[in-house]
């Protein structure tokens, strides 16, 4: 709080943030009490780790390090291993002495330019390329696979508005990235929409074969499905590959 205090000047609003840390916590019928911090994922989080790390962003900036951080995930920039070393101890130091401590398997050294890379945000890079990680699109298709169950019973314009809002979402997020994926995407969603058609239309399994011209994907577009790869070329015509 009193790092806070320094940033927020609204005794309201600190007063808030005061009663949320001493906020009991229920999970399912068991209720607890932190013992400290706020539970990782609430809302409060990103607030309070942009106001507690404030330190190591002028800390870098200072040393000469580019440090890229969302909340209490940061990646630093540097052109030498040694460098990195000395980036690595520096904020080492620094979290030690605000009492906190840095997650042992995710921090780490790593040389970009090789195979192997590392993930962050959702994206993974490697070697000057960024794309989605393989998390990130299994996620995806969690999402999207509960929205498109044949057992789905709303009508198809209602299941395409709830598919495109999840589509839409994750096209801004990741529109900068190798857009080879959007196709296995598309493709993809229109099989598990023409499988919901196929159900309705007495026939099983999913959908394939003579449904390609039965439910084209000219049939969907003008249902408005979204397309991932349609956006990107609109946006990025020349770089599609």
């Amino acid at each position: 709080m009193d790092r806070i205090q320094a940033k927020v000047s609204d005794g309201r609003v600190l007063g808030w943030i005061e009663a949320y840390l001493k906020a009991d916590v229920m999970d399912a019928l068991t209720t607890w009490t932190p013992e400290q911090g706020c539970p990782q994922g609430a809302v409060l989080s990103p607030l309070l780790s942009s106001i507690y790390l404030d330190g190591p962003d002028h800390e870098m900036a200072r040393l000469g390090y580019q440090m890229i951080r969302y909340a209490d995930d940061f990646v630093i920039l540097c052109r030498s291993e040694q460098q990195a070393r000395a980036a690595l101890e520096r904020v080492r130091h620094w979290t030690a002495e605000a009492g906190l401590t840095l997650h042992p398997d995710k921090t780490r050294i790593v040389n970009a330019t090789r195979q192997g890379g590392f993930d962050f945000l959702g994206y993974h890079v490697e070697r000057g390329d960024h794309w989605q990680r393989s998390k990130s699109l299994a996620k995806l298709r969690d999402t999207i696979g509960r929205k498109t169950r044949r057992t789905n019973g709303h009508d198809l314009d209602t299941i395409i508005r709830s598919v495109n809002a999840t589509l839409r979402g994750r096209y801004m997020y990741f529109q900068h990235s190798r857009p080879f994926p959007f196709r296995v995407v598309d493709g993809w969603v229109r099989m598990r929409l023409r499988s919901i058609l196929r159900r309705r239309a007495r026939r099983r399994g999913r959908g394939r074969g003579r449904d390609h011209q039965r439910w084209s994907n000219a049939y969907f577009a003008a249902r408005g499905l979204f397309s991932l790869t349609a956006a990107y070329t609109a946006a990025c015509p020349s770089s599609l590959r």
